[in-house]
């Protein structure tokens, strides 16, 4: 959890993290239009397990997830198989274990991703 002396929202520096098709860009584009320093390092695709924390050195973390059957509906013409997001899960089980806010966006809509994130950093 971040500090309370950073408890001004708007000056957090929050990274998303998560598998491909969880909903990052979209959600990392949300927090930008709402005032946040937000990025999403490619977590997804590093065997640096924190490269996270060096690459955003974020005060907070979120991670969003997604199974397989929605990330292939999200993305039908990108498919490596349950496999790849197995391998994904693998190379994001230090980043989940750091998560400040963890969401299953599996059969969320964008509208209710951006809410719940939204409502979680209003709550701090």
């Amino acid at each position: 959890m971040p500090d309370s002396d950073l408890v001004d929202s708007k000056t957090l520096r929050v990274a998303v993290v998560g598998p491909c098709s969880s909903g990052k860009s979209t959600l990392t584009t949300a927090l930008k239009a709402a005032g946040y320093e937000a990025r999403h390092p490619a977590q997804e695709h590093s065997y640096v397990a924190n490269m996270w924390q060096r690459v955003t050195q974020p005060d907070l973390l979120i991670f969003l997830d997604v199974d397989y059957a929605n990330a292939r509906a999200r993305r039908p013409h990108i498919d490596g198989g349950p496999q790849r997001l197995v391998q994904q899960h693998h190379l994001l089980r230090h980043a989940r274990k750091h998560c400040d806010f963890y969401l299953d966006t599996s059969g969320l809509t964008v509208e209710e991703v951006r809410t719940a994130v939204l409502t979680f950093l209003a709550d701090l």
